[in-house]
């Protein structure tokens, strides 16, 4: 995990529009590294994980791939 501070306010954090209103969010965007951030979305200025791209595709692709109906 790393904290990012340096041109956070220039990073646009989503969150999934399924997320509801529970407060059991994360948060996810694109950062200046090149790599995607996640974030609890109920600690905006906790830690941020770092993840590789091609990462977060192949867990994407899993989550579509393995979805509950």
């Amino acid at each position: 995990m790393a904290r990012i501070r340096d041109g956070t306010s220039r990073i646009q954090w989503r969150k999934s529009s399924h997320s509801g209103d529970t407060g059991n969010c994360v948060e996810v965007a694109f950062l200046p590294s090149g790599r995607i951030g996640v974030r609890d979305s109920k600690n905006p200025t906790g830690p941020i994980l770092e993840i590789h791209g091609s990462d977060w595709r192949d867990f994407i692709n899993w989550m579509r791939t393995n979805e509950m109906t």
